[in-house]
């Protein structure tokens, strides 16, 4: 740590500003893909069937990656596998056009592809993530700004891929628009690779005679074994769940049989996103001086019963629009939040395992949502089906206010932290002040 404050303001903040620079990239590339790869399908065939199998298959790649691949990530230098796993998603978005121009792109072929970029992606994002920590040390960052600034970078591109994707089909067509989002990969994977040193590797997660089943179990283990993190992971599974209804079906049905209107849709997808936006700048400045608790409470509070009961309520649009803006505050400080809990209470060794279950119940939750929302819709309406959603969106918020195990949220975690049967040092994850 001394070298570091040798080196110039500059070259100590490189790592940092690559890792945010690159979190935007690629949630800009993610949010292209998810418009012009269906986009690409539906002109070619004109099957929605298609379509929808074509589209699931991402989501299905990331998701067994998220399950599977924590082991391999701990093992492996964190930069290599974000640069692998970046050529690799470089790979399968180009074959996609390239393989189109010679008339080799059958449909099957395009659902491996797919798949492939999904499950590169998963360990491309925790790597990038398990590289975040020696970044802000050598920035002398803390970490609730630095993961206030990845995610508000994340969100820009969240918000800027989409549209840009649907400019570039109109002007170049879904192909070329294909090979931007390679572009995307590999901007990535330059950026990491010129600007992002390799972390500290930590020693052997299961020692020299431990197996792949056996780390991941270990991974399992320690989950199940830290009381905040597994309530943050039993939290994330449900509301991703109503998420995904919101998203899913009931934003649709709200667009088509409230306000009638593709633009007015369009704006309150944007109002909500540029809210997060303001939420993650916010939690930048002000995350650290603020309790845990309190802030998990309140923003859950904006993001579910405020968003539910604004839409279940009609109001007109300019008021619409205002309270969505209001409620994305909460979404955008919720995941800097969480992962600032993530990285003080995880081992460096385990956390590729960890954080990778971690999005792995965010991802399993989402179509269970977007399937029961529909029958609910169905049966009870659209009004009945957002207070519902609401209520029990509500149910979740104030289980940090009755269950005692959130308040460990605002207390640095012990000296050792069991993994499985084991004691694991935990001196390296104590809330840092860096």
């Amino acid at each position: 740590m001394n070298r570091l404050r040798t080196l110039p303001p500059a070259l100590r903040s490189a790592p940092l500003l690559a890792l945010v620079t690159v979190a935007g990239i690629s949630a800009l590339g993610i949010a292209a893909t998810l418009v012009a790869v269906p986009w690409f399908v539906l002109h070619s065939t004109g099957s929605g069937t298609w379509t929808g199998l074509v589209a699931a298959a991402e989501t299905t790649g990331l998701l067994c990656s998220a399950v599977l691949a924590g082991p391999v990530v701990d093992r492996l230098p964190a930069r290599a596998v974000s640069l692998g796993a970046d050529l690799l998603t470089a790979v399968a978005l180009a074959l996609i056009p390239l393989l189109h121009t010679v008339d080799a792109l059958t449909l099957p072929v395009l659902v491996a592809l797919v798949f492939v970029v999904g499950a590169a992606r998963g360990p491309a994002e925790t790597a990038r993530q398990l590289l975040l920590p020696d970044a802000l040390e050598r920035a002398g960052v803390t970490v609730e700004a630095g993961t206030g600034s990845a995610e508000a970078a994340r969100r820009i591109g969240l918000m800027a891929g989409a549209p840009l994707a649907g400019l570039l089909i109109a002007a170049v067509g879904p192909v070329r628009t294909l090979c931007t989002d390679v572009g995307a990969a590999l901007l990535c994977c330059l950026l990491v690779a010129a600007l992002v040193p390799s972390a500290p590797r930590p020693p052997d997660p299961g020692g020299a005679g431990s197996s792949y089943l056996a780390d991941l179990r270990a991974g399992w283990a320690y989950l199940s074994g830290d009381r905040p993190v597994r309530a943050v992971a039993a939290v994330l599974l449900v509301t991703n769940a109503l998420d995904g209804a919101l998203n899913g079906v009931l934003y649709p049905a709200y667009g088509t049989r409230v306000l009638d209107s593709s633009a007015l849709f369009g704006a309150m997808v944007t109002a909500i996103g540029a809210g997060a936006l303001l939420g993650a700048a916010l939690y930048v400045r002000v995350g650290r001086r603020l309790p845990r608790r309190t802030l998990f409470v309140g923003a859950f509070l904006l993001v579910g019963a405020v968003r539910c009961a604004t839409l279940a309520a009609g109001p007109p649009p300019w008021a619409l629009l205002s309270l969505l803006a209001l409620s994305g505050l909460g979404s955008g400080a919720l995941a800097p939040l969480m992962m600032s809990v993530a990285y003080e209470r995880v081992p460096e060794r385990v956390r590729g395992r960890v954080f990778g279950m971690l999005t792995a119940c965010a991802l399993a939750a989402t179509p269970l949502g977007m399937l029961g929302a529909g029958p609910v819709l169905d049966r009870w309406g659209l009004t009945p089906a957002l207070l519902a959603t609401g209520v029990v969106y509500l149910g979740v918020t104030l289980t940090p206010l009755v269950f005692r195990v959130w308040r460990e949220l605002d207390v640095p975690p012990p000296l050792d932290t069991p993994v499985g049967d084991r004691s694991v040092p935990n001196e390296a994850v104590r809330r840092p002040s860096l």
